[in-house]
């Protein structure tokens, strides 16, 4: 067994911040369109806008996505590879 907890931990919190329907809608959009605004999202996913920036928050967060800003938008991307290939293997 391996006894780094900071390893199992780590992976623990990336699962926490994924068990959402909509974030792991998000994630799957982002992993397809390669970056998006919160404008996008909230258009596609018919969520208000103030909702999507809390799970961009909470993505963010957890070093799920990072965010580029062009002007006043803020374009989303996925930036973790292992985000990548869970999303393939959860969602086909």
């Amino acid at each position: 067994m391996d006894n780094n907890v900071n390893h199992y931990n780590e992976a623990a919190e990336m699962l926490k911040v994924l068990a959402h329907p909509v974030r792991l809608c998000m994630v799957k959009g982002l992993l397809e369109k390669g970056e998006c605004n919160v404008s996008y999202m909230y258009t596609c996913l018919n969520a208000p806008q103030s909702t999507i920036s809390q799970h961009l928050q909470k993505l963010k967060s957890a070093g799920i996505i990072e965010g580029r800003r062009e002007g006043l938008e803020i374009y989303y991307s996925v930036c973790d590879e292992r985000v990548s290939e869970l999303i393939k293997i959860l969602i086909k």
